[in-house]
């Protein structure tokens, strides 16, 4: 990426918003990942706003819009669902088993891997690109993608409300078993659709292609402790186990049903 004292300030913002995984080291990768991408679009917008195109509004907009209504979500689902703080309790541990260095090596891993996901768009403010028809296609697939996630949150917290101690499998649950999470690779394939026309150099395509490298790894990762997570809760009952047989876990059409012998997806 390029290094502009801009990009530096980026990075620093994400820096200290991540900070609130060292509260619940989980947070590095559910809040901290929410909030930052918000922090992105909206430095992006006062850092560069004296030279600022429609299609620098328009993208950071999208990232403002995704990462508040991500952060908030999760934030009020850590405050205020109780069921859902005690389940947690039991399933993902609280890190106080890692050392301060590894907690550390996640939080700046963490906050260069947000900063590359939305390297695509950097890269458009960086080089004045303005709006084109592959930028066009990108923000129309990453706001198919945000519809997707918060519809799919929506249908879970309404079927859970109704039936707390079942699995969910009603609406977009039907077609796969993880389709927020679904709604995020597409989010993010679409933020990488934007920038093809702004990559410039072997240099640029190799960050924007890690950083969409690194969400998919994550979804997948998420997608299998899901799996596991539920299993133990649900494993023996029969319309669950039927469901799991025939619903792919995260890309709709693609036989791929488990994820759970996949031991590196461990993000």
């Amino acid at each position: 990426m390029i290094i502009t004292n801009e990009v530096l300030i980026v990075l620093v913002l994400v820096l200290i918003t991540c900070l609130i995984g060292f509260k619940k080291y989980v947070w590095f990768i559910s809040l901290g990942y929410g909030f930052s991408i918000s922090i992105i679009g909206l430095s992006l917008l006062i850092l560069y706003k004296d030279n600022l195109n429609m299609a620098n509004i328009i993208s950071s907009t999208v990232l403002i819009i995704y990462g508040l209504r991500l952060g908030s979500y999760l934030a009020i689902r850590e405050l205020k669902s109780t069921s859902y703080n005690k389940k947690m309790k039991n399933e993902i541990s609280d890190g106080s088993h890692m050392t301060l260095i590894i907690k550390i090596m996640l939080w700046i891993s963490c906050a260069l891997l947000y900063v590359l996901m939305t390297s695509p768009i950097i890269y458009r403010y960086v080089n004045n690109d303005g709006i084109d028809t592959i930028f066009i296609i990108g923000i129309i697939i990453s706001i198919i993608g945000i519809i997707i996630e918060t519809l799919s949150d929506y249908q879970k917290s309404k079927a859970k409300k109704k039936n707390p101690s079942r699995f969910c499998d009603s609406g977009l649950f039907k077609i796969v078993r993880c389709p927020n999470y679904l709604g995020e690779l597409i989010i993010w394939l679409g933020i990488f659709v934007t920038g093809i026309s702004s990559l410039s150099s072997i240099g640029q395509w190799l960050i924007a292609i890690i950083g969409f490298l690194g969400i998919i790894y994550i979804m997948f990762s998420g997608a299998r402790r899901l799996e596991l997570r539920q299993d133990r809760t649900y494993g023996n009952d029969i319309e669950y186990q039927k469901y799991t047989r025939k619903t792919p876990i995260i890309i709709p059409l693609l036989p791929l049903y488990s994820v759970k012998k996949h031991k590196w997806l461990v993000g």
